[in-house]
């Protein structure tokens, strides 16, 4: 790490990270909604163990890739159970594990997901070493040991072949994805979804400076699809020391590369008003849309109320058991 890493990281923890709980806490609704959140947070990951497998699916499977892990485990869960249901298609999901899934965690994905694969880190830190040595790639190999969003961009492209759509696990699906579904079974060109606004954590002109072309607006790396072929692990250092250097590190840096990766590309996007990221209300309470992915100040509603929406009359999940579990977990 150099100098300018390490200042950049203690100006993290002593500013940045404090101004950031305080605006959580407000916009988390306070303490009283915070708690509800955590009480339903617990519930969530509860009904995650007796989620039944998708049944009724039809059509070639599926693949999408994630990264999770210990903490997201269940929201990967009930993101690709959701999916399953409302694109009525058989999923064979690459779940790529940040090192710290558990065996019963692990189990519980395959068992909803016979198609399903993990890969060990063990196996990712493999190819790391052999196809980006720290050595030669020293900025993205620290990036991944203390970033973990860049995981996304490098674990499942690495050494591979082929299209493919990164999804985060804090989504959630309730009506028919088509331009999903589409776009797994025809891929030509990227895909993304949009955010709010441009956020990539770096100065428009910095980023601009890189790009032979606009930049795309409110690209949001939540739903990404990308070429693997298409990945030049050189350039991607280059530019990830260079805003460092210049702009220190920064939370977006994943969406930033994404960004100046595809500036100028003709790109499949899926419209905001169906697939909503940062969901607000009415629609955070009404889930008209499509898909939402829950960031930032939506979490109270994903937690709180919306999964339980998906589960329908899905036979074998018992929310009841899983609020005594939850509310005997907040007491201990």
């Amino acid at each position: 790490m150099t100098a300018r890493q390490a200042a950049g990281r203690t100006l993290y923890w002593l500013v940045h990270a404090p101004v950031g709980r305080v605006r959580a806490f407000f916009a988390d609704g306070g303490p009283l909604e915070q708690r509800r959140t955590e009480l339903g947070r617990r519930q969530m990951e509860a009904a995650a163990w007796s989620l039944p497998v998708p049944t009724g699916l039809d059509g070639p499977p599926l693949v999408v890739h994630l990264l999770t892990g210990h903490r997201f485990w269940y929201q990967t869960a009930f993101c690709l159970y959701t999916l399953a249901r409302t694109s009525g298609r058989q999923l064979a999901p690459r779940l790529y594990d940040d090192g710290t899934l558990m065996r019963e965690e692990c189990a519980a994905l395959l068992r909803l997901f016979r198609l399903g694969v993990v890969v060990p880190q063990t196996d990712t830190r493999t190819r790391l070493d052999t196809l980006l040595p720290r050595a030669r790639f020293p900025v993205l190999r620290e990036r991944w040991d203390h970033y973990p969003n860049l995981r996304k961009l490098i674990d499942p492209h690495l050494g591979s072949k082929g299209w493919k759509l990164v999804i985060d696990s804090d989504l959630l699906f309730f009506r028919t994805p088509a331009i999903v579904t589409a776009w797994l079974d025809r891929p030509s060109r990227p895909f993304h979804a949009v955010d709010v606004h441009s956020s990539y954590g770096y100065s428009a002109a910095l980023l601009s400076s890189f790009a032979t072309a606009p930049l795309p607006a409110r690209l949001n790396v939540g739903l990404c699809g990308l070429l693997s072929e298409e990945m030049d692990w050189d350039r991607l250092e280059w530019l990830c020391r260079t805003l460092i250097e210049r702009e220190r590190t920064n939370y977006y840096l994943e969406q930033a590369l994404v960004a100046v990766l595809l500036a100028g590309r003709e790109c499949i996007v899926a419209p905001g008003n169906d697939y909503v990221t940062l969901p607000r209300p009415p629609e955070a309470q009404d889930c008209r849309a499509v898909m939402h992915h829950y960031v930032a100040g939506s979490k109270r509603w994903y937690f709180q109320s919306n999964w339980r929406r998906c589960l329908g009359a899905a036979s074998g999940v018992s929310t009841g058991s899983a609020a005594r579990s939850a509310t005997s977990g907040a007491q201990q």
